[in-house]
């Protein structure tokens, strides 16, 4: 006969053995909720992914942690997180495939941490993901594909960052996004598709950038190979002349210029539009041209023309299509007569009209298959009818893309009409000279990561067209004198990541026309006299990431129109102040992470009249003199002096403009001697983080909360101390003794 065990005791060993194997699945410093399924580990210090985590855990909260570096498979032991916080972790890097296992995941917070680049396959394996928070980085770079994974995303956020300039198609992949927020950047430059492929983009957030846009008055935007418009693209409260013409739209929003409300004439000639709505915002609107579209007076036009009679608008264009509309002015059709046909008829009179044209016309160039099948597939990912594919890729897109083919040459049999030419990618380690030949119209070509280690001269002879040429992640070591010969357009030039050792300063004296040259990531050791000879109208010099160490007193004499000089993280042991004096228009400076120790005093007075943005974060400063900052009065609006060893910093109080000052993570000295900051930092309205690293009873905390100031002459309240302030030399305020402070007792646990 068997021993009977009373069920009390059977439920009290069954939550006893439960409890144990939830002990054993939650990390001992983290609370854990088994019926929620949450694990939240909040400011415990941690510096990696706690592997104890029961894996059906859903919800993971890792904020406030030490965690500076996400490594491949991060995740892999929880592969049913859905929402997951890293927020104020410190980290730096997010290795590829750090997220890869996490495909049910929706919410991810990396907000304030201290990443600088978002690379390629960052992000791989979040194909739910829903929401991303990237604010208050360090991001200044995101390579080509970063977000090619996350088809689902509907907000991204990345406002409080330091990028300055965003590459054509830089979100692609974002099929679902909502809502995009770049608010409070340094951007000043955008590539004509940096917005490219966001069709289903509602809201888009630039404000608080160095855009500089809101006083203009008349914008010409024509000639670049913009393809989609998207609500609230343009919001310039004084803008009145708006040309857009000779683009490749094919889509523009009725809400594209909603803040845009004085516009008077529009220019949207030659674009691939069939079909506009009635636009909102833009009330004096009198004129709007359409020369040049394949305009379908169909039904679908009629709100259109209907808006524009009771408007006022005067519409220039003619209908290209159905047959019996073709060439008729915009102007004489009354609304009445846009009608619309089954939709059969209307595909069957197109593809009609598409043959006939093909028949009548000049042949047009072979397009090799897979080139056709490239296409192909955008086509059918964007929902464009596969019948109408061989005459939009000829007639309506002018995009072209060989993207990772494995070529090993160039190919050819591109549409003469090509202005977009991506050929990223492929394997061509040699370019000979005239390998564009015939493609006259390119506007911009993309052949990066092609293993390109050579160019021969006059490679892109015949491209009068080129504006921009993207050549980064190569393995180029040099550029000939004759290597741009025959572009003179050419006016961005991306030559990151490759080899060069020596500037390659030949090659840019058959570029009159250069603006922005992109250098990073190279081996640049030296800048010598003249490297920039030729390059009269560059405005923008990007240098981050080499291992320069000297620049020559005239380096960059012959640009005088540099506004923008990136140097950072190389090897500077001072400011190279000599050379920069005559950058007369120099508005940003980067120094960066450069083995600066001292800054002298008028370092930067060549440029007091024009700089507004000066870095010089992450130096390990330890000094920085009085006159340092001397002429940069009211037109500096930002300084970045974190990641210093500065025990004190220079007056600030000159510098009325500032908007954005950060001091964090310096080891000030709080004494007598800081008082003008304190004093500065009550004055202002800024936010300034600014803390104590001496002595030891104050460290950690913030120097606007700190009260031993009120015991330093010139502050507080007594009145003997107010006469003394008034007959006192400021030197007496570093003489002065600071009261000592008691050592807090230590509370017995």
């Amino acid at each position: 006969m068997g021993f009977a065990v009373p069920s009390d005791l059977v439920v009290l060993l069954l939550l006893i053995s439960t409890q144990a194997v939830h002990l054993r699945k939650c990390p001992r410093t983290c609370v854990c909720d088994d019926v929620k399924l949450t694990v939240a580990c909040v400011r415990k210090n941690l510096t990696r992914v706690p592997t104890a985590v029961s894996e059906i855990t859903v919800k993971l909260d890792l904020r406030g942690n030490n965690i500076q570096e996400l490594p491949t498979g991060a995740f892999r032991h929880i592969p049913y997180l859905t929402h997951l916080s890293l927020h104020r972790c410190a980290i730096q890097r997010v290795q590829e495939g750090a997220f890869r296992s996490l495909g049910r995941l929706v919410f991810l917070d990396l907000a304030n941490n201290n990443i600088e680049i978002l690379y390629q396959e960052s992000f791989d394996g979040l194909s739910s993901l829903k929401q991303l928070l990237l604010d208050h980085n360090r991001v200044e770079e995101i390579q080509p594909g970063a977000f090619s994974q996350l088809g689902f995303l509907n907000l991204l956020s990345l406002t409080h960052n330091q990028l300055v300039y965003l590459p054509n198609m830089a979100f692609q992949g974002l099929q679902n996004i909502k809502w995009l927020r770049l608010s409070h950047n340094s951007l000043n430059n955008l590539a004509p598709e940096a917005f490219g492929s966001l069709l289903t983009l509602a809201r888009l957030s630039l404000d608080h950038n160095e855009l500089q846009l809101p006083q203009v008055t008349r914008l010409d935007l024509g000639h670049n190979p913009i393809t989609y418009l998207g609500e609230e693209t343009i919001s310039m409260p004084k803008l009145t002349h708006l040309f857009m013409d000779h683009m490749s739209l094919q889509d523009f929003s009725m809400a594209a210029l909603a803040f845009s409300p004085r516009l008077v004439h529009l220019d949207l000639s030659h674009n691939q539009l069939r079909v506009l709505q009635p636009l909102v915002g833009p009330a004096q609107l009198t004129r709007l041209n359409l020369t040049g579209n394949p305009i379908h007076c169909s039904c679908y036009l009629r709100p259109l023309r209907e808006w524009a009679l009771s408007g006022f608008v005067r519409l220039a264009g003619a209908c290209a299509r159905p047959p019996h509309f073709s060439g008729e002015n915009l102007e004489a059709l009354h609304p009445t007569e846009l009608r619309c046909q089954s939709q059969e008829a209307m595909l069957e009179a197109e593809l009609e009209e598409i043959n006939r044209a093909t028949l009548t016309t000049t042949p047009v160039p072979r397009i090799p298959s897979e080139h056709r099948r490239a296409y192909k597939l955008h086509t059918d990912r964007a929902g464009i009818k596969p019948n109408l594919l061989f005459h939009l890729h000829q007639g309506e897109t002018h995009h072209s893309s060989c993207e990772n083919r494995g070529h090993t040459k160039v190919p050819h049999g591109f549409s003469p009409d090509t202005r977009f030419l991506d050929l990223r990618d492929n394997h061509f380690h040699y370019i000979p000279s005239h390998s564009f030949r015939g493609l006259v119209q390119v506007v911009s070509l993309h052949i990066q990561r092609c293993k390109i280690h050579e160019l021969e001269g006059a490679t892109f002879s015949g491209m009068k067209a080129l504006v921009y040429l993207y050549l980064s992640e190569n393995d180029l070591s040099s550029l000939s004198a004759q290597t741009f010969r025959g572009a003179p357009e050419l006016t961005y030039l991306h030559l990151e990541k490759n080899k060069f050792a020596r500037f390659p300063w030949e090659a840019f004296k058959l570029l009159p026309n250069l603006l922005s040259l992109h250098l990073e990531h190279n081996a640049i050791s030296r800048l010598e006299q003249g490297v920039l000879a030729g390059a009269k109208r560059l405005r923008e010099l990007y240098l981050t990431g080499n291992v320069i160490n000297m620049v020559a007193p005239n380096a960059f004499d012959s640009a005088s129109a540099l506004d923008t000089l990136h140097m950072g993280s190389n090897q500077l042991k001072e400011v190279p102040a000599e050379a920069l004096g005559k950058l007369s228009h120099l508005a940003e400076l980067r120094l960066s992470k450069n083995p600066i120790r001292w800054v002298g005093p008028s370092a930067f007075l060549p440029l007091a009249g024009s700089l507004k943005h000066l870095y010089l974060n992450g130096l390990g400063l330890e000094k920085v003199r009085g006159w340092a900052l001397a002429g940069l009065g009211p037109g500096l609006q930002s300084l970045f002096l974190e990641e210093n060893q500065l025990e004190e910093v220079p007056l600030l109080s000159p510098l009325t403009g500032l908007k954005v000052v950060n001091l964090a993570e310096n080891p000030l000295l709080c004494d007598c001697a800081l008082l003008p900051l304190r004093k500065w930092i009550d004055t202002v309205n800024l936010t300034v983080s600014a803390t104590c690293g001496h002595p030891s009873e104050l460290r950690g905390q913030e120097v606007k909360d700190v009260k031993i100031f009120k015991s330093c002459p010139g502050e507080g309240s007594p009145p003997t101390k107010q006469k003394a302030s008034k007959t006192s030399k400021p030197k007496s305020t570093h003489q002065c003794t600071c009261p000592k402070i008691a050592p807090v007792k230590k509370i017995p646990s």
